[in-house]
């Protein structure tokens, strides 16, 4: 905290004294030694509780010692300093231009504009000047003139700052209906992975009297929360036409199932619904159902709106409450209140959520309503409602993996074995979950492919003379992954598919075992699984693998999963290290070990992070009778859950249909990936083909029963 407030005092007087110039200068210094100084203050302020009463004066004194500890390193360290005379003026130093970039960057993300022109200015030598340009403008992006903007991009075109640059210019652009140069600059817009800008560009196109309605309705299909760009386009849309209350409604549909209330209330004043009754309705659905008048505007829609709200919740509630109005409703609207009522209960894996679906049918679902009512089918065994939900789903979305495979399973349950081994044959060479399953569906073992003839060192110093995957390692270097993977995605960009493998032999030689992950798996014909699934840290996971008799192909598969084997990871929720673990976790398990005098800090120690995280991952397994795939969905949700999970089940259920099947989108991908990597590396570690059913298992029903370890699922 003492950091944290002096930098941001520092940003309001940067160009006013050179003393906090100074400390931006040596912010990075002590920054790397801030977790070890913050460590001494906190053992310091807990060691001066238990003596406060014995000497009052103790905790002032020992955090004066740790501060000052601090600043002793720092001066220790800093660069030499020559000033000038005059005061009140910016005066000159003798420090490090990479300190100075971070200081750049750290103004512009906060939007300091005189302190990043102050840092600008001494960075005109700096070795990535585009960056350097980059935060300068982007700190005034909303009040640089077009010509400013144009001149940096035509000076940088063709990289990956421009394209950033023109990302942050087009939104400014659309904000202000310049569609001049909105329409010039947008089509040039590399990356195009901006929500907002492909809503500005359907806007565009609708102001010139063009229809956009069928790419609106696709591109709003997804649910998301609404940025200035949709909300523009859908409210001229709807004025003009182009969109009807339907459509309108569909958007009140997506909303009350993602719990956006901004988005709803957005779009329920388009039907002049008042802010009042949208945000009664997000929060307390049951009050409207209860008070709604039949001949006020929207009174059927309202009633739908509010049960799909009311089932998340309440489901037996929504029910009763759709009971008592539905001899007043037409049969397309009951249907799609049964279908609003279907989709929380299937969440919620209730067994009647099958026989809600049922009476939906003919409904318009979501694409998530299309997905779950496939997964109450699995649950249940329905094979028949399995086939025909598939075949009901949108095209692209009946395409992927899970949809094919499934399918094939359902054709295979009707006999129909020739049409099911054409499903499974379009996936089988595909390297994913289902991948997997649909190889051993045609009686093969889960292998490994053929590898491509290895790197030499002439094809890694050459692609290391590459100016802009040098940029990206400079990134690295100084912490900034988000510049650098930007950097170094921009140029794999122009790479073929070897070229790939020596990208990701040169990022596993600067210790960027992520980075060698996520560029070997790029590859479809060049093939090295050795990058893909790296084994780092070999002896202190055999010898703590071993000891506890877990499967070490498990553990790095998970690892992959969890950190990409980066050792300093932290997550947004706390987790930390390679197998991201929470404190509460850290401190539970080294306590059950008996790792005397643990410390939190300890946690990003690799050995000491392996030594957690697989007796960790041990206890949960135990716990949860040897399953993987239960265990593995503990380790990412909590041990709780899977529990409850299994609970609801009404029949034993092989390990695929339950990992489809979990409630979380996150933790659902999660499972899937793990075990798909945990037989990848079996294969690499055993050299030999691996079964991906045989580690999924069956889950069987079972009640839920305490365990010592759901406290750890609160307290994290």
């Amino acid at each position: 905290m003492f950091l944290l407030r002096f930098t941001q005092s520092r940003r309001n007087v940067v160009t006013e004294s050179y003393r906090t110039e100074a400390l931006s200068s040596t912010l990075r210094l002590v920054g790397t030694n801030l977790r070890k100084s913050y460590q001494y203050i906190k053992f310091s302020l807990k060691f001066a509780e238990a003596g406060r009463a014995i000497f009052p004066a103790l905790p002032s004194l020992l955090m004066m010692v740790a501060v000052l500890s601090i600043q002793a390193e720092v001066s220790a360290k800093a660069p030499l300093v020559k000033t000038n005379k005059k005061p009140g003026t910016v005066r000159n130093a003798v420090i490090n231009q990479d300190d100075r970039f971070m200081a750049l960057r750290d103004a512009a993300l906060h939007d300091d504009p005189r302190a990043v022109q102050a840092h600008a200015a001494a960075l005109a030598d700096y070795d990535i000047p585009s960056y350097v340009d980059y935060f300068s403008l982007r700190s005034r992006i909303v009040s640089a003139s077009s010509a400013e903007v144009k001149a940096f991009l035509s000076k940088y075109e063709g990289s990956a700052i421009a394209d950033r640059l023109r990302n942050d210019w087009l939104l400014v652009l659309g904000r202000r209906a310049d569609w001049a140069n909105f329409d010039a600059q947008y089509p040039l817009f590399v990356v195009a992975d901006d929500t907002q800008l492909k809503c500005y560009a359907l806007l565009s196109k609708a102001l010139k009297q063009q229809k956009v309605n069928v790419e609106a309705r696709a591109l709003l299909s997804v649910p998301r929360e609404y940025g200035d760009g949709c909300y523009s386009m859908v409210t001229y849309l709807y004025e003009n036409g182009q969109l009807n209350a339907n459509d309108l409604w569909r958007q009140m549909q997506i909303a009350a199932e993602i719990s956006a209330t901004s988005m709803a209330v957005k779009i329920g004043k388009l039907l002049d619904i008042s802010d009042k009754d949208v945000k009664q309705i997000m929060d307390k659905p049951e009050i409207l159902l209860k008070t709604l008048l039949d001949k006020r505007p929207w009174a059927r829609e309202l009633r739908i709106f509010a049960l799909a709200r009311l089932a998340k919740s309440n489901p037996e509630q929504a029910v009763a409450s759709l009971s008592n109005f539905s001899l007043r409703i037409s049969d397309t609207e009951k249907a799609q209140a049964w279908a609003q009522i279907a989709l929380p209960v299937a969440q919620k894996l209730r067994p009647e959520a099958l026989i809600y679906w049922r009476y939906a049918e003919g409904a318009r679902l979501s694409q998530e309503g299309y997905q779950w009512r496939v997964r109450s089918a699995l649950r249940e065994g329905h094979w028949r409602f399995v086939k025909a939900f598939i075949a009901d789903m949108p095209p692209e979305l009946r395409k992927e993996p899970a949809w094919v495979y499934w399918y094939g399973r359902a054709l295979m349950d009707e006999g129909k074995i020739d049409e099911a081994q054409a499903q499974f044959a379009s996936i089988a060479e595909q390297q994913h979950f289902y991948g997997q399953l649909a190889l051993e569906e045609r009686g093969l073992k889960i292998g490994l492919p053929v590898m491509s003839k290895p790197i030499t060192d002439d094809e890694v110093a050459l692609m290391a003379n590459n100016p802009n995957l040098q940029r990206a390692l400079k990134f690295y270097r100084l912490n900034l992954r988000l510049e650098g993977t930007r950097e170094w995605n921009w140029e794999l960009r122009k790479m073929n598919e070897r070229q790939h493998l020596v990208a990701a032999e040169l990022a596993r030689r600067n210790d960027l075992l992520d980075r060698m992950v996520n560029t070997s798996d790029r590859t479809k014909t060049e093939i090295d699984f050795n990058q893909r699934f790296p084994t780092p840290f070999n002896e202190s996971m055999y010898k703590t693998t071993q000891a506890l008799g877990l499967d070490m192909a498990w553990v790095y598969g998970l690892i992959r999963q969890e950190s990409r084997f980066i050792s300093g990871a932290k997550s947004h929720v706390g987790a930390s290290g390679l197998m991201q673990i929470m404190p509460a976790t850290a401190r539970y398990v080294a306590k059950k070990i008996g790792l005397g005098k643990f410390v939190p800090e300890q946690v990003n120690d690799v050995d000491t992070n392996i030594a957690l995280g697989t007796n960790y991952l041990n206890m949960v397994l135990t716990d949860l009778g040897g399953s993987q795939a239960l265990a593995s969905a503990a380790y990412n949700a909590g041990p709780g859950r899977p529990r409850a999970w299994r609970s609801t089940l009404t029949r034993p259920v092989e390990g695929a249909i339950f990992a489809e099947t979990i409630p979380f989108t996150e933790t659902r991908a999660y499972v899937k990936n793990v075990l798909s990597n945990a037989t990848y590396y079996a294969a690499l570690l055993e050299k030999k083909p691996q079964s991906l059913k045989m580690r999924l298992g069956v889950v069987t029903p079972k009640l839920t029963t305490a365990s010592d370890l759901d406290a750890l699922q609160e307290s994290n």
